[in-house]
């Protein structure tokens, strides 16, 4: 039975406050760093924060097979008849959908909203279970029987709908440091537990909405489900010390999170900056030619068709296979699928910058 906390009363220690404070401002900084690049790099970091909020759960996924899943939900089909994508991946797409929903109503955080994020990422893998809170007792840990020997048992489903009210008219105020704010509100959305499924990930969307919604971000969201990829342990200690009545470790694990997500952002950016400017060198074209919105475009979706090409770019499937075969001459793209039917193309050293964001961020912190 969580307390009601929609008017709670938030004293903190000057060194906590600090902490969060400077936190808060990193994620700013780095939002307004990378600005400049919000055509590619913000479908990047959506992409990579979507990825390791389901990483969190154990939901891996590589970013070819991510980049496949787009394709795969995009058609309506299949990526290519000699490639399968895997369940996690099209999970992953579901979050990728979650976290647009949440940065989309930023500025309408209530229980609708929550309703509407969960149902962007599960209305087509679970779609028994969105547009409705759960209906029924879960736990976590221990057997699928009973909750005996569980690690936690979130409150009864009847407490469900006011538990949910509540927390999010706390999701909306505006007196209080936006890391605590964002901390407290995950943990006690983690805690209400109001989904049989998805509540995770689900409540590190809540985490990017509420960023969004105060002006910590602006341009992209910063992969704050990264950071907290190095101690996940962590993590879920800090969520069951905030259950015993203690917010401080969930303050100190979001705030200690957003440092570490900025720091591999950085790393990210520069790693896809570098290609841009390799590719620059390498391909010679007219300054309007299709060939540079391809470049563009392989940035935020390195796996492509050339149906795809020719829709983003705006030009027939004629030109767009002459600009794919340019880059693909030019050591840039090369072909993934075997076969004529359903072929599609990769820019490998996208996808390796993108597995190695999601190799550092798996990296154990120190002292964690």
């Amino acid at each position: 039975m969580p307390p009601f906390i929609a008017e709670l009363d938030v004293s903190l220690p000057a060194d906590l406050l600090a902490v969060a404070e400077d936190a808060g401002r990193e994620l700013t900084r780095f939002d307004a760093e990378v600005g400049p690049l919000t055509a590619p790099f913000s479908s990047i970091l959506l992409r990579t924060e979507s990825a390791s909020s389901s990483e969190v759960e154990n939901l891996t996924s590589s970013a070819k097979q991510v980049a496949l899943a787009e394709i795969s939900a995009g058609t309506g089909s299949r990526a290519s008849s000699s490639s399968t994508v895997s369940a996690n991946a099209k999970l992953v797409v579901g979050n990728v959908a979650a976290m647009k929903a949440a940065i989309a109503i930023a500025d309408d955080l209530d229980t609708g909203a929550i309703l509407t994020m969960h149902r962007a990422l599960l209305e087509k893998s679970r779609p028994e279970m969105v547009g409705h809170w759960r209906d029924q007792q879960v736990w976590i840990g221990g057997g699928h029987v009973s909750p005996h020997n569980a690690s936690f048992v979130p409150p009864h489903q009847d407490r469900v709908p006011e538990l949910m009210e509540d927390v999010m008219v706390f999701a909306r105020r505006t007196d209080l440091p936006v890391l605590v704010h964002v901390a407290i509100a995950h943990a006690q959305f983690e805690t209400i537990h109001p989904f049989p499924d998805g509540n995770g990930r689900t409540g590190r969307a809540l985490v990017q909405g509420m960023l969004r919604a105060s002006g910590v971000t602006e341009h992209v969201t910063v992969p704050v489900s990264a950071g907290l990829l190095g101690d996940i342990e962590g993590y879920f200690r800090a969520l069951t010390a905030y259950r015993a009545g203690d917010v401080r470790p969930i303050i100190e694990s979001m705030s200690d999170a957003a440092f570490a997500a900025v720091a591999n952002g950085r790393a990210l950016e520069h790693d896809i900056t570098a290609i841009a400017a390799r590719w620059d060198l390498a391909v010679h074209a007219r300054r309007h030619s299709s060939v540079h919105s391809l470049k563009q475009l392989l940035l935020r979706q390195p796996v492509i068709t050339i149906g795809i090409a020719a829709g983003e770019l705006g030009v027939s499937e004629p030109a767009a296979d002459a600009s794919v075969k340019k880059l693909v001459e030019a050591g840039i793209l090369s072909q993934s699928s075997a076969g004529r039917r359903n072929r599609h193309w990769q820019a490998t050293e996208v996808l390796e910058a993108l597995d190695a964001f999601g190799a550092r961020a798996r990296r154990r912190r120190p002292g964690s």
